[in-house]
């Protein structure tokens, strides 16, 4: 069935609160079931599931949403692997791709390509930690003993040994009836120049990936012996696997970060296993790549916090800088910890203890804090530029005021000046770069209540934009914010809009609907007051400039022939605009 029938028949069948209590110990309170929040750090039973709505809400750390958001939360899931997870409980297929007979074969068949990869690289795992218990491997559990690394971390984690031979993983892969070509492009295997496979990792500590879904995705490899070779080698992006998009250790780590708010972000492989022996369950790694804008992202969805963990060398000083720049635009907060000179995380966990590794958390600088020491070593043009970009780049409107004071206090420079050279991308995403006289931010104000109230009924009454469009609302919105979140409920509806949303968006969703909002009963009352203030809204825009084309075109009082005018005066303009 396609996405949305998959959605409907789900909630149908299950039940949140039976699904909540997969994973939290609910007790019943009148109308509600309650329990301390599963999201973060508390005692109180502040988590409240409404079981008549289907809704859940913190109001400790405002966590809410319907079973899909429970699910995907508290498993570390984007929506698409929710839907696919619940859907596979129920035994529901979902249709896919496109809608001609073409479109769905080349999709179904892109489908079991994946599947078939994805059973490979299980496959690969089984076959690598049977070789690391192995006579063959012990070369490589001597060179793991070395390293202080437990059983419990090894089977965890899932570690193993890639033999010396060329061709015993490829063996098993043909043995088990799989595809060589298949699996060369599945990044497990390469090609000779003749044709022939062979076993991509070789010689090798080898180290799963998985995903969020906790499916096996791609390996790292350390070499052991043969240091002439390079150290570390990855999988090569696949079609069930991009680089930039995962982080190694996510799925061991996502609820200990879910329930902490915080995430610790190292480099590597070893660094984040020692962590993890020590205690730290909430440490990933960036699988040998700088940190992406994909992986900021995916961090955003489990904390707010982040601890960054470099090397206190130029380059790992470099690299704290920019990680702190793409959390800091993004309204994650972070701090900086750089490892003394000539020790890494794991020596220093291993050599100094926990104490030691303690105390520099303690000593660690706030994000913001720790860009500007780093900007010091730069020509003062140069830091005016960064900084400029910097805020150019925020993407929290409400920040951009904080970070200007707080840049140009500790660089002494002028927040007008830095002001304005973010002013064109912060108008662009609907900011504001300066203070405004009082009657502009009253009109600011008036504008963003009308959008707000617009954007309650189109939350409270999706299937309803029809009859808000009559009523000129879509014409109405001022911001870009509000825009984009109408054309979010346009194209899904209100079944699939939750699912396609931000945090913030998602969070006046629920705030609208939940379960301390009056019952959705009342929505012709509701769009009568609106109607109202829309034509109030209309009239006074007729005293303004565009009005005058306006009164001068139509001049009947004709409400809805004044706003077909609008409409396509609307649409010449933005058209203008855009070939401009």
């Amino acid at each position: 069935m396609q996405s949305r029938d998959a959605i409907r028949v789900i909630k149908e069948r299950l039940n949140i609160v039976d699904v909540v209590r997969r994973y939290v110990e609910l007790k019943r309170n009148g109308p509600r079931w309650v329990a301390p929040c599963p999201f973060h750090q508390e005692t109180k039973p502040s988590f409240s599931v409404n079981e008549e709505k289907g809704l859940f809400y913190c109001f400790g750390c405002q966590a809410s949403g319907d079973l899909f958001d429970f699910y995907g939360r508290i498993n570390g899931l984007d929506f698409r692997d929710t839907l696919e997870q619940l859907a596979a409980e129920l035994g529901i297929e979902i249709e896919r791709g496109g809608r001609s007979s073409g479109g769905e074969s080349r999709q179904r068949e892109r489908q079991s390509e994946r599947q078939a990869m994805l059973r490979m690289h299980e496959l690969a795992a089984a076959h690598f930690a049977e070789a690391l218990r192995g006579p063959d491997g012990a070369e490589c559990r001597a060179y793991i003993e070395k390293r202080g690394l437990s059983d419990e971390i090894v089977e965890r984690f899932g570690l193993g040994w890639a033999g010396r031979g060329w061709q015993s993983l490829t063996d098993s892969l043909r043995r088990a009836g799989y595809n060589l070509g298949q699996a060369a492009q599945a990044g497990l295997l390469g090609t000779s120049g003749t044709g022939r496979a062979y076993d991509r990792f070789r010689g090798r500590l080898i180290f799963p990936i998985r995903s969020l879904s906790n499916q096996i995705i791609a390996f790292g490899g350390r070499i052991i012996g043969g240091e002439d070779e390079a150290k570390y080698i990855n999988s090569a992006d696949t079609p069930i696997y991009k680089k930039g998009e995962h982080l190694y250790g996510l799925a061991q780590a996502r609820r200990a970060i879910a329930a902490s708010g915080e995430a610790m972000l190292t480099e590597g492989y070893m660094d984040v296993l020692t962590l993890h022996q020590f205690g730290y369950a909430n440490a990933v790694g960036v699988l040998g790549t700088a940190l992406t804008p994909e992986q900021v992202k995916r961090l955003s969805g489990f904390a707010s916090r982040l601890l960054l963990l470099f090397d206190g060398d130029r380059a790992g000083r470099k690299a704290a800088l920019r990680s702190c720049e793409m959390l800091l635009t993004r309204g994650l907060s972070c701090r900086v910890v750089l490892m003394p000179e000539g020790e890494d995380i794991d020596s220093l966990l291993r050599g100094q203890g926990k104490e030691a590794f303690e105390a520099l958390q303690a000593k660690a600088q706030e994000g913001l804090r720790f860009c500007v020491d780093a900007l010091r070593a730069l020509a003062p043009r140069e830091s005016v530029e960064w900084a400029r970009d910097f805020l150019g780049h925020v993407e929290v409107p409400e920040l951009v005021s904080p970070y200007a004071s707080s840049l140009s206090r500790q660089l002494q420079i002028s927040e007008e000046e830095l002001r304005r050279g973010a002013a064109v991308r912060l108008d662009a995403r609907g900011g504001h770069a300066g203070p405004a006289p009082a009657a502009t931010q009253a009109l600011k104000a008036r504008q963003n209540m009308r959008d707000v109230q617009i954007m309650i009924y189109a939350v409270r009454y999706p299937e309803r934009l029809a009859d808000l469009r009559e009523l000129g609302a879509d014409l109405a919105l001022r911001s870009a914010g509000a825009r984009r979140f109408w054309d979010i409920i346009e194209e899904w509806g209100a079944e699939e809009t939750p699912y396609h949303l931000d945090e913030r968006q998602k969070k006046f969703w629920f705030a609208q609907r939940g379960p301390d909002k009056p019952p959705l009963e009342t929505g012709d009352w509701e769009l009568e007051c609106l109607r109202r203030d829309l034509e109030t809204y209309y009239a006074r825009t007729k005293k303004s400039s565009i009005s005058a084309a306006l009164r001068e075109n139509t001049g009947n009082s004709d409400f809805a022939a004044d706003l077909e005018y609008l409409r396509a005066l609307k649409e010449t303009l933005e058209n203008g605009h855009e070939q401009s």
